[in-house]
Parts: C-alpha cells; sequence; structure tokens
C-alpha cells in the first residue's frame, strides 16, 4: 500500500478554481513542502512567518498541543484570554469604555473556549455507539453536505466549508448524526484542511472497525479571501480514500453521489 499522498503545490484547476489534495488508504503521513532555508540572509523573521503560513506549512497529522494542555479549566482559560484580547484592544487603539466594545474581550474569550475551539478538549469527543448491521446493507453509506465552521492556525481567520463522507460497513453502524459529530469536532479547533481530513479519516476508521472510509471537504479559506492574495472565487477540495474506496470503481460511485455527476 502506498502512504497517503499529499499535494501542496497543487495549481488550481482552470475549470473551477478549485485546489485538490488526495489521500489513500494507510496511516497519514502529510508530505512535507521543501524546507525553508533559515539561514537565508534575504528573508526576516517577520517575511519567514508570513511564507510559513502563505504556504500553508502543517508540521503534523496530529494537532500540536502542549502535555498541559488541560492543566487550566475552562473558566481559568476565559479568564486569561479575555486579558490578553482586552490589551490586544487597547494595543490597537480601541476604547474599551465604549458599550458596544467594553464586553468583546470576555464575549470573544468565552468564544474561543465553549465554540469554536471546543474541539481541542477530548472531553468534548462525540461518543460513537455501535449497532449491528441488521438491516444487512451491503453498499456504501454516504453523509454529504455536512457543514462545517473551523479556523486556519496560521492566521485565526475562519475556514469553512461542507464535508462528504462514506463508508462500507464491516457489520457494525453508527447513527447518522455522529458522523457529523465527528466532523465538527475535529473542524472546532484552528485547522489546516489536509490535516482535518485525515483526521476525520482516521476516526471514522476507529469507531466503524473498517479501512472503507471515504471523505472529501470543499472549503473556503478567509485567510485566502480576506487578506494576502484575496481571491474570493477559489476553493481548496481534499480527499481520503481507505480500503476499497481506494480502487477506482467505488471511489467514482461515492463522487457520483457528492457531485451528481
Amino acid at each position: 500500500m502506498k502512504p497517503n499522498e499529499i499535494s501542496w503545490n497543487t495549481p488550481p484547476n482552470g475549470k473551477n478554481g478549485k485546489n485538490h489534495t488526495n489521500g489513500h488508504n494507510t496511516a497519514p503521513e502529510l508530505a512535507s513542502p521543501a524546507p525553508l532555508d533559515l539561514t537565508d540572509t534575504d528573508l526576516d523573521l517577520s517575511e519567514l512567518i508570513d511564507q510559513m503560513g502563505d504556504e500553508h506549512v502543517a508540521t503534523a497529522t496530529d494537532t500540536p498541543l502542549r502535555p498541559d494542555a488541560f492543566v487550566l479549566s475552562d473558566e481559568e482559560k476565559i479568564h486569561k484570554i479575555e486579558k490578553h484580547f482586552k490589551a490586544i484592544m487597547d494595543t490597537l487603539g480601541l476604547d474599551l469604555t465604549d458599550d458596544s466594545l467594553k464586553g468583546t474581550p470576555h464575549r470573544v474569550a468565552k468564544m474561543y473556549v465553549k465554540e469554536i475551539f471546543s474541539g481541542l478538549n477530548p472531553r468534548n469527543k462525540p461518543s460513537a455507539r455501535l449497532f449491528e448491521n441488521k438491516y444487512k446493507y451491503s453498499g456504501m453509506l454516504v453523509e454529504r453536505d455536512i457543514t462545517f465552521y473551523s479556523n486556519c492556525e496560521h492566521h485565526f481567520v475562519p475556514i469553512f466549508g461542507r464535508a462528504h463522507v462514506a463508508y462500507v460497513s464491516s457489520g457494525k453502524v453508527i447513527g447518522l448524526s455522529k458522523l457529523n459529530r465527528i466532523v465538527q469536532y475535529f473542524a472546532k479547533r484552528p485547522q489546516v484542511q489536509e490535516r482535518l481530513t485525515n483526521q476525520i479519516a482516521e476516526e471514522l476508521k476507529a469507531v466503524l472497525q473498517t479501512e472503507n472510509v471515504a471523505v472529501v471537504l470543499d472549503a473556503t479559506h478567509m485567510c485566502v479571501c480576506s487578506r494576502g492574495v484575496q481571491d474570493v472565487n477559489s476553493s481548496t477540495v481534499t480527499s481520503y480514500y481507505g480500503g476499497q474506496f481506494a480502487e477506482g470503481p467505488l471511489r467514482d460511485e461515492f463522487l457520483k453521489y457528492v457531485y451528481g455527476k
């Protein structure tokens, strides 16, 4: 079997403006981009940081977390983030005595911990109960157009789009809503789309006890739309095909359901 292959510099498709990266059917191994030369005197630190963000550099398939990531309670994290975000707003010159702004640091801190980054905490991981496949259904099951919202880990601005997932039962099934919850759990953290795709696929394989899973994500990145190149028309597509989906016929059938072709 070939390892997952991820294309980092795939040019946009001329017809639909979408970037495609593909996975296959073994444990995910992100292919690294060409290493940045940290000794290049023509790049100062600021330029290097910008280059890493714009080139979509990722360092691991697991979300990078410190061992002490959950020592603080949610309430302690909210208090700490509120203090720091207030300092950011103050540095920008905003009047924090204004009625519209004075509650913003707390609102942002609570949103970070309880909502948009809640997927960092393993306590929030959805419990996926397995059921016997009593219907003896042997075809693929496809859940398409799952809406997800995430955030780019390089600029902390939104990534949003739709996920399409499928599996062929190994004798066990899970409730349909659990497919949505798995996607949303891994989306609710600072992310790169390639990692998000692989994390969803690996979780489905573990929960469903089968290699036969497929995942396609089609997403818009606000770090592309609202800054940098400021392209509002392009989207990014990533995919993972495991087991039987790595073979042409089943993958083609899945994509037919997803795209209606």
